[in-house]
């Protein structure tokens, strides 16, 4: 029962729906009520195996191959994120963490579990991290929601679970009847595409005036800065640098796109910003995606190629006079990105994806519902834009 119940939890609360999302909060007392340690480790698989099912579907697409590579790779990304709630659960009655106080010692060891999946290196792979409820358990609340969202996990580890279930099932409720999506910052606006993978594959000049054009069409109804997702300009060149200068030189906006910036050693999934007075490099992906993006390995073994992460540069950068939380496609299911970006005080979260690989599952959603959870956390506008 334990096990079926954590994995309604993973597919519920992590379908998609941003709504739905507290229903992830159930999971750490069902982790609380597991009578042995490898009942705790089969619920808490359970639970992100489901939240994380449309991972072999997209691996199989991103590579063109069957299941069997992305259901290894499913696997194998449960691991830390299992391994750390095995060994921090204790006993349901007689867990003696705190001496004399089983119950603040299993809210205790929670605590640990939370910290550890949330940040690195374990947090590498923390999907479906049960804070980014916050948003909507506590919209507009900020940090102080943070703090009763996490307060509120650690009491579903208690024996007064069901008081805190009902206090937060009130919370949700009342979110859930009031609910308003975020506002579109003024000025700014998305561009989403539909190209499939041949966004950022194909380099021609031809594709970079399809874009321009497009982009020249969106300027129409007077927005100032135009966001495009993730590898929507290929390889960052300075003859690409040029050409989209150049093209927007007459119009007073500024491009904020997706690109890549490659060198012998590897490269850096980037955010860069273009108008008439500059072009500039303005974001580096903190955590690419791990595997198919982000090899360390490579690096270790004196191979060039794969990503590089910039774990705790550039967390809020300046767009002008506006200072915005830049999130790239997988920064956005994880918890430590985001809370990096918010000490920081940004006016406008800015999230891009390149979401083609994900056809089929739900991975683009749950993205686009975590995002929004966070910018209603900390009552913020936020823009997004997607190719799919």
């Amino acid at each position: 029962m334990l096990l079926a119940a954590s994995i309604a939890c993973g597919l519920i609360g992590w379908s998609g729906e941003v709504l739905l999302l507290p229903v992830a909060m159930v999971f750490p007392a069902l982790w609380a009520m597991s009578p042995l340690r490898m009942v705790a480790a089969f619920v808490s698989a359970g639970y992100f195996l489901a939240a994380s099912r449309g991972l072999p579907q997209g691996v199989a697409n991103f590579y063109a191959a069957d299941l069997w590579p992305g259901l290894l790779l499913w696997v194998g990304a449960s691991l830390s994120f299992v391994a750390v709630h095995a060994a921090a659960w204790t006993l349901p009655v007689r867990g003696r963490l705190l001496k004399g106080h089983p119950e603040k010692g299993r809210a205790v060891r929670y605590l640990a579990v939370g910290v550890l999946t949330g940040l690195p290196p374990f947090g590498i792979t923390g999907w479906a991290h049960p804070l980014t409820a916050a948003g909507v358990l506590f919209p507009g609340w900020g940090w102080w929601g943070l703090i009763a969202t996490a307060a509120g996990l650690l009491v579903m580890t208690t024996r007064v679970w069901p008081a805190a279930a009902v206090t937060l099932g009130g919370f949700w409720l009342w979110s859930a009847a009031t609910w308003t999506e975020p506002k579109l910052p003024d000025g700014w606006k998305a561009v989403d595409l539909e190209q499939g993978q041949m966004l950022g594959r194909d380099g021609s000049l031809e594709q970079h005036r399809d874009l321009i054009a497009t982009v020249r069409v969106a300027a129409a109804d007077g927005s100032r800065v135009f966001l495009l997702p993730e590898s929507a300009l290929g390889f960052w060149t300075p003859t690409v640098s040029r050409l989209w200068q150049d093209a927007i030189r007459d119009l007073n906006i500024t491009v904020l796109a997706g690109a890549a910036v490659v060198d012998p050693q590897g490269y850096d999934n980037v955010m860069v910003a273009v108008s008439a007075d500059e072009v500039r490099i303005v974001y580096r992906e903190r955590m690419p995606v791990p595997v198919s993006m982000w090899r360390p390995w490579l690096a270790w073994t004196g191979q060039g190629g794969g990503a590089r992460a910039h774990f705790f540069e550039n967390t809020a950068v300046e767009i002008g006079s506006t200072r915005i939380a830049p999130l790239i496609c997988y920064e956005q299911l994880i918890l430590w990105p985001v809370v990096q970006s918010m000490l920081h005080r940004p006016s406008i979260i800015v999230a891009t994806g390149n979401g083609w690989w994900t056809k089929g599952t739900s991975i683009v959603s749950i993205q686009k519902a975590s995002t929004v959870a966070w910018a209603k956390l900390f009552d913020l506008p936020v823009v997004m834009a997607f190719n799919t």
